[in-house]
């Protein structure tokens, strides 16, 4: 099964690591072979633990750490 076959089928939640220690959740919407991101209903988490509401961004690859799929957030 491939990653963009879960994008079409169904809500895939990512948590995505990136450089500065910024992290994002969000639903992945769409990538490309750079690792460029579209996140859709994203929230910024901050080390202190607040979310803030940040609704759709683009992540550019060249700033992700490291992505990990989450059930649910």
């Amino acid at each position: 099964m491939s990653l963009l076959s879960c994008v079409d089928s169904r809500a895939l939640f990512l948590l995505v690591k990136l450089n500065g220690n910024r992290e994002v959740v969000g639903v992945l919407r769409g990538f490309d072979a750079f690792m460029n991101m579209v996140l859709d209903d994203c929230q910024e988490v901050s080390k202190s633990g607040q979310q803030i509401n940040i609704d759709t961004v683009v992540v550019r690859g060249n700033s992700v750490n490291i992505v990990e799929v989450l059930e649910r957030f």
